[in-house]
């Protein structure tokens, strides 16, 4: 039975979101916020800032926070013109020099403190095919089975392309016309020649053609003939999808749709991908899986759990480890798990068991877009994989180290805290007929709901119509809030706002300003005093003179006690 496919996109002003559902069930998730933006398949002319031939690679400046990693691999594509020294590719150091300008593609996202992987390997995603403009490679994807149809393509491709330009034919390319094949390899030709201009004219490290955001990689990489519908909560990127779909391929027009209201929240897929990335996965029998996440791979234990079977102990086994294998082959999509995983099925004492498991692990991951290499079973039923590492995975999207425990456990981020709160804060101003609302939040979750000089508040206000008062407070965790008040704007602003200007107050200097390094911060009621010359004075009480008071913080003076005195900075 065919499976039934759809897509959902979210459109927030501070998070898209898009998911893919497998009969009815999360397979994928997909992210992306404006702070975090995607690197991989960005285009950059970088500078060659270090080569180092113990590591045969080089560090390369292209414009981001760390310097990129090349690998000597990676590389060959700017040195082919270069006579090779003995067997085999060159060194780093034959290929490139300190300072050298060199174009270069992003193949993985920094993670950690690593800088981005890259390459000088170009390639061009179309909807039917990828260009790789530095190859003379022509190829048809491994999915398309039918061996007349992979001829019919590769002939039009090879009298389609220019010369010396590779090609690789997508699967989605299969039994399209070769009007459609030809209009995409133009445009991504045109594309070629336009980041080559770019790049005689720029100065390095410039970026010179940055990937599509994530609805436009939705339409050319995603909707493929299995997907019944693109549904969007958004009408302007309705309308953006439907005009890049007549550009792309205008038979994808006719499966977007628009919807109204929550979309997410009607499909009650919030709390699905919440429970997805829990450690502990359950499945139907009542056995689960237990996913560790390590710095160098992943460990996937299986476990019988609840289920006791209805035969005997060697095919309850079996029926368990079969379904973990299905789950695993999901788990690893929806988290988008990279590099090195392994998985310890529970222990199979008959060869044909382990050979059916591993033969159902195999299968499940056929799905998966992204390559998946399954490299066996040893004697003590562990399953040694690999899946390509693009980014840092979702759990490191949606989640940060816990502060607590040093790391050992997981927390969720202050931004996907302030992310989800705003969502609330919709929700809720949505249903009420107030005119203004207080909330309180940790400080560090109200400062990213307040934003750098106010203008993410401003957006909320903008967005709800309503006016809404933040003020942080240290006695609430960083996932938790609370609304302190609704009414009248005069009314909740009055709470707000517990201080007038020429009030002097005893207050508690709890640290320095973060940007202004002279000023101290207290906090009355969870409402920020910024304390003109206080930095020094960070763990006394001290008394203080309001001069000004604004929306999410008041300013005041020192009244000097003898007994407080600023320290030297």
């Amino acid at each position: 039975m065919a499976t039934v496919r759809e897509i959902l996109l979210n459109v927030g002003s501070d998070e898209v979101r898009a998911v893919v559902l497998e009969d009815g069930q999360l397979a994928e998730v997909l992210l992306e916020r404006p702070q975090q933006m995607r690197s991989v398949g960005n285009i950059y002319l970088g500078r060659v800032e270090d080569v180092l031939p113990g590591m045969d690679a080089a560090f390369v400046n292209i414009g981001l926070d760390r310097n990129a990693f090349l690998y000597a691999d990676d590389a060959v594509h700017c040195c082919q013109s270069q006579e090779r020294t003995g067997e085999g590719r060159p060194r780093i150091e034959e290929m490139v020099r300190p300072g050298q300008q060199i174009l270069v593609q992003v193949d993985k996202e920094p993670v950690g403190s690593k800088g981005a992987k890259i390459s000088t390997a170009i390639g061009l995603p179309g909807r039917f095919v990828v260009l790789t403009p530095q190859t003379d490679f022509l190829g048809v994807s491994r999915r398309i089975e039918d061996e007349d149809e992979r001829a019919r393509l590769r002939a039009l491709v090879e009298e389609s392309r220019r010369p010396g330009h590779g090609v690789i034919v997508r699967t989605v390319a299969e039994g399209q016309g070769a009007a459609a094949i030809r209009a995409d390899l133009r445009f991504l030709e045109a594309l070629w020649e336009s980041i080559q201009e770019q790049a005689g004219r720029a100065q390095p490290p410039a970026l010179l053609h940055r990937d599509m955001g994530l609805s436009g990689r939705l339409l050319r990489d995603f909707m493929t003939d299995d997907v019944q519908v693109l549904l969007v909560d958004n009408a302007d990127e309705y309308q953006n999808l439907i005009e890049l779909a007549g550009l792309m391929s205008p038979d994808l027009a006719q499966r977007i749709e628009l919807t109204g209201g929550d979309l997410f929240g009607k499909r009650g897929l919030d709390q699905e991908m919440e429970r997805a990335m829990r450690r502990r996965v359950w499945l139907h029998s009542g056995g689960y899986l237990v996913i560790d996440r390590a710095e160098a791979l992943t460990a996937v234990d299986v476990n019988t759990g609840k289920f006791v079977g209805k035969e005997n102990l060697a095919q309850t086994i079996l029926q368990t480890n079969l379904e973990a294998a299905d789950e695993i082959a999901r788990q690893l999509r929806l988290r988008d798990l990279g590099g090195i995983i392994v998985v310890d099925f529970i222990d199979m004492e008959e060869e044909a068991h382990r050979q059916q498991v591993l033969d159902a692990l195999e299968q499940a991951v056929k799905r998966d877009r992204t390559k998946v290499h399954v490299l066996g079973m040893t004697k003590l039923n562990l399953v040694e994989m690999t899946r390509k590492r693009v980014g840092s995975g979702l759990d490191q999207t949606l989640y940060s180290p816990c502060p607590l425990c040093d790391g050992w456990g997981r927390v969720e981020s202050d931004e996907t805290v302030a992310v989800r709160l705003r969502r609330e804060l919709r929700q809720l101003l949505a249903e009420t007929a107030e005119e203004a609302v207080l909330v309180e939040a940790h400080p560090a979750v109200a400062a990213l709901l307040i934003g750098p000089g106010g203008v993410a508040l401003k957006t909320l206000e903008q967005e709800t119509v309503h006016t809404v008062f933040v003020r942080g407070s240290l006695d609430l965790a960083r996932a938790e809030h609370r609304v302190v008040a609704k009414g009248a704007r005069a009314v909740v602003e009055a709470l707000a706002r517990p201080v007038v200007v020429g009030q002097e107050v005893e207050v508690e200097i709890s640290a320095a300003h973060t940007t202004q390094a002279a000023d101290g911060i207290a906090r009355i009621q969870g409402y920020v005093v910024d304390v003109e010359q206080g930095a020094g004075l960070v763990g006394q009480r001290v008394k203080v003179k309001i001069v000004s008071t604004h929306r999410t913080y008041a300013r005041a003076k020192l009244v000097l006690s003898a007994e407080a005195s600023p320290r030297p900075l």
